[in-house]
């Protein structure tokens, strides 16, 4: 009679399907995880610990993926520590083993003497010398784009099988849409407060009656938000420029600040600096500065300018115009385009494209914001377009990390209201071009009589067979502004090469 399992073998059916369960439940616990919290490093911790228990290994790292210096970032470790003196760890795509897996798309499984291999990298606040085995596998997004890496690490040398090779797989994709998460949510909540930075700035601009409580509150408010050890009010007179506010006595004294402001535009490490103009005429400058020389981010500095259009208005507000008609007038330019910026959200809260949707209703109504700063600065109610159409250019290329579009701009005036549903247009057709003509774009402007053209063409592959405008959200909202708002028309036009829009409409 031949031995059953119950006799001493093992059943590998049996043992197949406990490692089964046990992966099964491992995987519970990562959607869990994930799906628990949107800061990262509450996630990050919670999914090394399953990781490490499930796996039955001594240790798991978690890594993010850092684009701004091509980077890996030690996010999360469970089974040993970190020493704090030299700060998290980072290694450069294509360094060490976890690095090499990101490089090449590729799992690495070493069964033993992990730190003997010529792709080893160490760090001297990490002891990882002890570990035997590893696994990593990199952490990619639905786009297939790397958002960070991970790895398994063990004592005692280890054989890691082809299912668990896959596990770890799948444990990183889920990984991945947390991280993607997780940085959505925090740059939604930057944007968030630099709006409400701005949009207190403005009430104060328009409301205080005096200069100095308006350039208190901007200096104060521009500091917090940008991150920043001091901001500073430079105006330039007589004398030459002098330090009008600052946010706080700390950084660097009067006559360092006032030196920072004669240079500005100015960007070095630890000093930004953005002149005050209004209607090509310079006012003086905004002063930042950050403790021990950290650059401001593309996004502290794009505030900042912001908010520098705004000190310039308060400061030649405070020269002569009626506070009180001005007030009133912003304060009904306010209430429009906080409706416009409403039913633009409204359209895109049921988006299947969640991060889409959020990154076009910003640039919306950043395009809403440049009108609000021209029309701030100016007494006569009426828009530069071609002002304002750099201004958007310049804000959408930031976004999009493009360079800037050739520019053919006429001198042509508008009604505020004009100019808002014109910025949105041209969001639209610009943010299209960018995207599908490979950032080659031009845009022109050109004022016939009554008649005023905008165009912006790309050079990319054209319209494609059977292309429906209507299928665009975009585009049904920007032929919806320029029929109801501007009684124009807008067309898309082959362009050989590329695809050229055409924006047409009469004014008085």
């Amino acid at each position: 009679m031949l031995p059953s399992a119950r006799d001493g073998m093992t059943d590998p059916t049996n043992a197949s399907t406990a490692r089964a369960v046990r992966h099964l439940s491992l995987l519970s616990e990562t959607v869990a995880a994930v799906t628990s919290s949107l800061d990262l490093a509450e996630v990050t911790d919670a999914v090394a610990i399953a990781v490490a228990r499930a796996f039955g290994t001594d240790a798991c790292f978690v890594y993010a993926y850092d684009d701004a210096t091509n980077e890996l970032v030690l996010q999360a470790v469970h089974g040993t520590h970190v020493e704090a003196t030299a700060g998290p760890p980072r290694m450069r795509v294509g360094e060490g083993l976890t690095g090499w897996a990101a490089e090449t798309r590729e799992a690495v499984a070493i069964a033993a003497d992990a730190h003997l291999d010529p792709r080893f990298k160490e760090f001297p606040n990490l002891p990882e010398r002890r570990f035997q085995s590893l696994l990593a596998v990199p952490i990619l997004d639905r786009r297939e784009r790397l958002a960070g890496a991970m790895n398994v690490r063990t004592v005692e040398p280890r054989e890691y099988h082809d299912d668990e090779i896959e596990l770890l797989q799948t444990i990183a994709s889920q990984v991945a849409q947390a991280i993607e998460n997780a940085r959505l949510y925090e740059r939604s909540q930057r944007r968030v407060a630099e709006l409400e930075a701005l949009g207190s700035i403005s009430q104060a601009v328009t409301e205080s009656l005096y200069l100095e409580e308006a350039l208190a509150h901007i200096a104060e408010t521009a500091a917090r938000a940008a991150h920043a050890e001091v901001c500073a009010l430079v105006l330039d007179g007589p004398e030459g420029p002098s330090v009008a506010r600052r946010s706080t006595t700390a950084g660097p004294d009067d006559a360092e600040l006032s030196a920072f402001g004669l240079r500005a535009p100015l960007d070095q490490p630890g000093v930004f600096a953005v002149p005050l103009v209004w209607k090509s005429r310079r006012l003086g400058a905004l002063v930042t500065t950050t403790p021990e020389g950290r650059p401001f981010t593309p996004e502290e500095q794009m505030l900042l300018r912001s908010v520098a259009n705004q000190a310039a208005a308060a400061v030649e507000s405070s020269r002569g115009v009626m506070r009180g008609i001005v007030a009133q007038e912003i304060h009904h330019r306010v209430k429009n385009n906080l409706q416009t910026v409403a039913s633009l959200l409204r359209l895109r809260a049921g988006s299947a494209d969640p991060e889409r949707a959020l990154t076009d209703s910003v640039d919306r109504i950043l395009s809403i914001a440049e009108v609000h700063d021209l029309l701030t600065a100016s007494r006569e109610g009426d828009v530069d377009l071609a002002d304002l159409l750099r201004r958007v250019s310049a804000m959408l290329g930031h976004g999009l990390g493009t360079p800037a579009a050739a520019e053919e701009l006429a001198h042509v005036d508008v009604p505020g209201d004009t100019a808002t549903a014109v910025a949105l247009i041209f969001s639209e057709l610009y943010a299209n071009a960018h995207e599908h003509g490979g950032g080659d774009v031009h845009v022109t402007l050109r004022q016939e009589q009554t008649r005023v053209e905008l165009t912006v063409a790309d050079r990319g592959p054209g319209l494609p067979v059977g292309f429906d405008p209507d299928r665009s959200l975009g585009l049904k909202i920007a032929r919806a502004l320029t029929a109801d708002q501007l009684r124009g028309e807008l067309v898309l036009e082959d362009a050989s090469p590329g695809v050229r829009a055409r924006l047409t409409w009469s004014i008085a």
